[in-house]
């Protein structure tokens, strides 16, 4: 093997961004990509982490791994939403510096920032406010990654780098009827009812909060890109401790017109409904994305193209019989 290749460790590459990673890698070309199924490496049992990281002598990570889900899911289960994601992170992050690995990139979410944070949403905004309060313990873990990267950076000198995506969608999503995010929620929900032929389909809140949606290959391209920039051009932009960027499109929709894109997508030509008694979550989430347009990347893929290309990979799943309902752990 040339030394010239390095070794790279993809965290959660089953998962919708994990493995648009790991297409992205692949593209690129010139790395050795390593991977481990949860059955192979259990991310939240430390000794096993640390096992891991001896015997592979990785170069970089791309820490994806996560157990998601939407509101229904974290109100469901929030103690392991909170419980798992910090296990993930704080093993992986810790084993990765006790193996001296070069690089590594955190990835989090968007709902890290205050529920009524001012829009767009800045990095400066973090711990500014209260969370919403339907993700709170899923939004602490995230932070708890980003402050565990900024932390070792300071204490050891790592090069640990995070990044806090916007709504995320795309092929490899996860389409459990409870449990799912909104894009592929709705496309199962407007694709069932289209296959049985109802008229109707009824959505939870008002319709009127407003979403900022990012394609998985839009995301996995900036993730390479922020990993291959020189720590110099970084710090730059975000501070010498390499603090979190915001990744997204700079545009937002309401879930009303997200809706009525996906039932044109699909090709639902019946009536959408919007159920006021269930929650909304935050009135509106935008990200400012103005720093990771001043480190050369912006998004590419149009919300309508990667909505097509989504109900593609559903269409996949449903006509070769696969099960829509699995694990919200994408590790």
């Amino acid at each position: 093997m040339s030394s010239s290749r390095s070794r790279i460790y993809v965290a959660g590459h089953r998962g919708m961004v994990g493995s648009a990673i790991v297409r992205c890698l692949q593209a690129n070309g010139r790395v050795d990509i390593i991977t481990r199924t949860h059955d192979e490496l259990d991310l939240t049992n430390q000794d096993a982490v640390r096992r891991f990281f001896t015997t592979e002598k990785i170069d970089q990570v791309y820490l994806a791994a996560a157990k998601v889900g939407g509101i229904h899911a974290n109100n469901i289960y929030p103690a392991d939403f909170i419980f798992q994601n910090l296990m993930i992170e704080a093993n992986v992050i810790h084993e990765a510096w006790r193996a001296g690995v070069g690089r590594l990139l955190f990835l989090g979410s968007s709902c890290i920032y205050p529920k009524l944070a001012e829009q767009p949403i800045r990095e400066e905004y973090l711990l500014t406010g209260k969370l919403e309060p339907t993700n709170e313990p899923y939004a602490i873990a995230k932070i708890a990654g980003i402050k565990l990267c900024e932390s070792y950076n300071r204490q050891y000198g790592t090069d640990f780098r995070s990044v806090m995506p916007t709504n995320l969608y795309g092929p490899g999503d996860n389409y459990h009827p409870e449990n799912s995010h909104v894009v592929p929620a709705l496309i199962r929900r407007f694709h069932e009812a289209k296959q049985s032929g109802k008229n109707i389909v009824r959505i939870w809140g008002t319709g009127l909060p407003r979403r900022e949606f990012l394609h998985a290959d839009d995301m996995a391209a900036a993730s390479v890109h922020i990993m291959g920039l020189q720590r110099e051009k970084l710090s730059e932009v975000v501070g010498p401790m390499c603090n979190h960027i915001n990744v997204g499109t700079g545009k937002d929709i309401t879930i009303s017109e997200l809706a009525t894109l996906i039932s044109r997508v699909v090709g639902f030509d019946g009536a959408i409904e919007f159920d006021r008694e269930k929650p909304d979550g935050a009135p509106r989430k935008l990200l400012d994305v103005s720093k990771m347009e001043l480190l050369g990347w912006r998004a590419r893929i149009a919300l309508w193209d990667g909505l097509v290309e989504a109900y593609r990979a559903f269409l996949i799943i449903a006509e070769t019989n696969k099960s829509l309902a699995y694990s919200q752990v994408t590790r």
